[in-house]
C-alpha cells in the first residue's frame, strides 16, 4: 500500500514539480512510440498498396482500428483514474506498454499486416488507460492558476513528441530492410516511460469507494448528463470531440495528399505531420502564455477562425509542397490556441470527485470524433470528392460550428475582442487573483477612472461577472451591444427609488445565486482621478448575505485615452502603445464591511500600485 503524499494547505503534493515533470516525459515517450508505430504500419500498408482506393480504404481502416479501443476502453480508464492512486494505474500501464511493444516487434519481423494491426489496436488501449489518468493528475498536481501553463506545457510535449515520432516514423521505415529494429527500439522505450512513471507524485484515489459499471454507456451517459447541467462545461467537451474529429481527418488527408498529390516520399510526408504538429505545440504554448494565470476563454473563437482561413487555402489547388506545409502548420497554431483552454475549463470545471470520469467522458466522445472521420473521410471520397476538396469542406464546417458557438455564448466573442485589446492597447499586470473565490458569489468594489473599467476587470479573471451600471451609461449606443453581452444589471439615475431598489435586488439575487458582481461604488467616472466617497448601495447588495467583498483597484487607467485627463474623453493621443496598468485584488472583507472601511481597502492597493511604479 502506497503512503500518503505530503500536501500543501492548497492541496498539492509537496513535490508537484517532479511529480508533473515525470508525468511529462512519461506522456512524451508514449506519444513519441505510439506515433513512430502506427506511422511504421501506416507505410508498410501503403507500400504492399499502391492503389489509391486501396490506400484510401486501409488509412481508414487503420485510424478506425486505432480510435475503437478509446471508445470501449476510456471509461474503464476513468474508473481507475479515480478509484486508484493515479501513479500505481500509470505505471501499470507502462508495463502493459512493454508487452505490447514486444508483440509489435514479433510482427514487425514477420512483416504480417493484420497482426500489425491488431498489435495497433493493442497501443490505443493502453493510451486509453493513461489519458484520464494523465488530464485526472494535472489539476491534482497544479494549482488552478497554473493549470492552463501546465496544459500548454503538456500540449507542446505531447506535439514535439508527435514531431518526433512522425519525422522518427518516415526515417525507421527508410532506414531497415526488416523493421523488426524498430521493434527492439520500441521495446527500450517503453522500458523507459515505466522507470520514469515511478517519479510520479503519490496522491490518493479521488473515490475509493467508487463501483465499476460494466455497461461503459450507461456510466458514459450518466457522466454526460451531469456535463449538460453545466453548459458551459458541454460545450467544452463537445468543442474537444470537434479538434479531435478535425485532426483526424486532416491527418488522413494528408497522407493521400502528400504521397499522391505531391508526390513525396515516405519520409517527405511525415515532415509534412511534424509541420502541423510543430503548428500545434507553439499554437498551446502561446496560447498558456497569453492566458497569464487563467483560462481565456477567447482564444476559442481566434483559434476556430484561424483553422478556417487557412483550411480554405490549403483547398487550392496546384500549391507547391513549401506553401502547402506553411498553411498546414497555421491550421496547427490556431488549433493549439483553440484547445488548450478548452482543456483547462474540461479539467477545472466538475466536482472533484467526477474529474476522471467527466475527462474520461470526454475523451469517449473525441475518440467517437476520430472513428467518424475515418467515415466521413471515406465517404467523401467515395462521393468523388478530391483531397484538396476536404480541406475546403474543413473551412466550411468549422466556421459555421463558430458561428453557432459565438451565437450560443456571445460573451465568448467579447473575450476574443478583450485578447486583442489587452494584448495590443493595453499590457495588464494582475495581482492578488488567489484573492478570489474559484466558485461562488462575491461583490467586486471596484474605483473608477474610465469608461473602459468595466472591460479591463473583465479580461483579468476567468469567471464571468455581472457589472452594475446606471441606466444613462447603459442606453448609451455603443456600450449597449457590449452591456448586454456581459448582462448588465442597469441601475436608474435620478429619483427613482423603486428602479434602484430593484436593481439592487437582483445584484444580490445573482451574488447569492454565485455569481460575481462587480459595483463602481463612487457611482460615476471620476473627472479628476483621485478616489471618491463610496456610496452605500453595496451595503444595501450585501446585506442577509455572508459572501465576501472583494476591494479592486485600476492602477494607472487614469492618463489612458478612456479616461478624462486633460479634460478630455478619447480625443487624446495615447502615451504609450501598449499602454501599462495594473488590476490589483484585495483580500476578501466581511459582507457587513461599511464604505470607508471598503474605500480604505482601495486607497491601500492604489497606494500600493503608486509604490511599485516608483
Amino acid at each position: 500500500m502506497e503512503p500518503m503524499p505530503e500536501t500543501t494547505p492548497s492541496g498539492p503534493p509537496k513535490d508537484w514539480l517532479k511529480g508533473f515533470w515525470s508525468l511529462w516525459v512519461t506522456q512524451c515517450q508514449g506519444a513519441f512510440s505510439d506515433n513512430v508505430f502506427k506511422f511504421v504500419v501506416i507505410f508498410s500498408a501503403m507500400s504492399l498498396y499502391p492503389n489509391e482506393s486501396d490506400q484510401d480504404r486501409l488509412v481508414s481502416l487503420i485510424g478506425a482500428l486505432f480510435a475503437v479501443p478509446f471508445i470501449l476502453f476510456t471509461m474503464a480508464g476513468g474508473f481507475c483514474a479515480d478509484r486508484f492512486s493515479k501513479r500505481s494505474v500509470a505505471m501499470g500501464i507502462k508495463c502493459g506498454e512493454v508487452l505490447i511493444m514486444s508483440l509489435g516487434a514479433v510482427g514487425l519481423y514477420l512483416g504480417q499486416l493484420n497482426l500489425l494491426m491488431g498489435v495497433i489496436f493493442l497501443m490505443s488501449a493502453q493510451s486509453a488507460f493513461f489519458g484520464p489518468v494523465k488530464y485526472g493528475l494535472l489539476p491534482e498536481l497544479l494549482a488552478e492558476k497554473r493549470l492552463s501553463w501546465g496544459n500548454g506545457i503538456v500540449g507542446l510535449g505531447t506535439f514535439i513528441s508527435i514531431i518526433l515520432g512522425t519525422i522518427a516514423g518516415g526515417l525507421l521505415f527508410d532506414a531497415f530492410d526488416n523493421q523488426v529494429n524498430t521493434g527492439f527500439i520500441l521495446i527500450a522505450l517503453a522500458a523507459t516511460g515505466l522507470t520514469v512513471s515511478r517519479g510520479i507524485s503519490r496522491v490518493p484515489p479521488a473515490d475509493p469507494a467508487k463501483k465499476y459499471r460494466l455497461n461503459f454507456l450507461g456510466e458514459f451517459w450518466k457522466q454526460f448528463s451531469y456535463a449538460r447541467k453545466d453548459f458551459v462545461l458541454l460545450i467544452s467537451v463537445l468543442g474537444s470531440t470537434y479538434f479531435w474529429f478535425l485532426g483526424a481527418l486532416v491527418q488522413q488527408a494528408v497522407m493521400i495528399y502528400g504521397r499522391n498529390e505531391l508526390q513525396l516520399s515516405f519520409f517527405n510526408t511525415s515532415i509534412l505531420f511534424a509541420m502541423m504538429a510543430v503548428g500545434i505545440g507553439l499554437g498551446s504554448l502561446a496560447a498558456g502564455y497569453i492566458s497569464k494565470r487563467k483560462i481565456e476563454t477567447g482564444l476559442i473563437p481566434l483559434g476556430a477562425i484561424g483553422v478556417s482561413v487557412f483550411s480554405f487555402l490549403m483547398g487550392q489547388s496546384g500549391l507547391p509542397t513549401h506553401q502547402f506545409g506553411l498553411f498546414l502548420g497555421c491550421v496547427g497554431f490556431f488549433g493549439g490556441f483553440y484547445i488548450v483552454p478548452i482543456n483547462a475549463l474540461v479539467q477545472h470545471r466538475p466536482d472533484r470527485r467526477r474529474k476522471g470520469s467527466i475527462i474520461a467522458m470526454q475523451a469517449l466522445l473525441s475518440w467517437m470524433g476520430i472513428l467518424l472521420a475515418a467515415g466521413v473521410y471515406f465517404g467523401l471520397k467515395t462521393l468523388g470528392l478530391s483531397t484538396s476538396n476536404i480541406f475546403t469542406v474543413v473551412g466550411f464546417v468549422t466556421l459555421a460550428a463558430t458561428a453557432y458557438v459565438l451565437w450560443l455564448l456571445p460573451d465568448s466573442f467579447l473575450r476574443l475582442l478583450l485578447v486583442l485589446l489587452t494584448n495590443t492597447i493595453y499590457r495588464i499586470r494582475i495581482r492578488g487573483r488567489d484573492h478570489i473565490p474559484d466558485k461562488g458569489g462575491v461583490l467586486f468594489v471596484c474605483n473608477h477612472l474610465s469608461y473602459v473599467d468595466a472591460l479591463l476587470l473583465f479580461a483579468s479573471i476567468d469567471r464571468p461577472v455581472r457589472f452594475i451600471m446606471s441606466n444613462e451609461v447603459y442606453r448609451t449606443w455603443y456600450i449597449r451591444p457590449f452591456a448586454k453581452i456581459l448582462k448588465v444589471i442597469p441601475m436608474p439615475t435620478g429619483q427613482r427609488p423603486r428602479g434602484i431598489v430593484q436593481a439592487l435586488r437582483e445584484a444580490s439575487a445573482r451574488i447569492k445565486a454565485g455569481e460575481v458582481v462587480c459595483i463602481f461604488a463612487e457611482g460615476q467616472v471620476s473627472r479628476t482621478g483621485n478616489l471618491l466617497p463610496f456610496r452605500r448601495g453595496f451595503v444595501r447588495i450585501m446585506r442577509g448575505l455572508d459572501n465576501p467583498i472583494i476591494p479592486v483597484n485600476l492602477g494607472g487607467v487614469w492618463g489612458s485615452i478612456f479616461s478624462y485627463e486633460r479634460g478630455k474623453f478619447l480625443w487624446k493621443m495615447p502615451k504609450r502603445i501598449p499602454y501599462p496598468i495594473s488590476v490589483d485584488f484585495g483580500q476578501p472583507m466581511a459582507a457587513n464591511s461599511q464604505p470607508e472601511e471598503v474605500r480604505q481597502a482601495v486607497r491601500d492597493l492604489a497606494r500600493r500600485f503608486e509604490g511599485s511604479t516608483k
